[in-house]
């Protein structure tokens, strides 16, 4: 027996939630939090703390 077809818009809160959470699970091996983009003001540069003078 197949389903009959309903619009998204049609279905009920409890039934979009559950086609909702099934999208969800699979990314086909993506990891979405692996693939964020680093922005450049986090980078870290190492700096002396006290400045080396080079006097002699």
């Amino acid at each position: 027996m197949m389903t009959k077809f309903i619009p998204y818009e049609k279905l009920s809160k409890k039934e979009r939630r559950k086609l909702d959470a099934v999208k969800r699970l699979d990314w086909n091996g993506v990891h979405p939090s692996t693939k964020t983009i680093p922005s450049k003001k986090n980078v870290h540069v190492r700096r002396p703390k006290h400045p080396v003078s080079y006097e002699v």
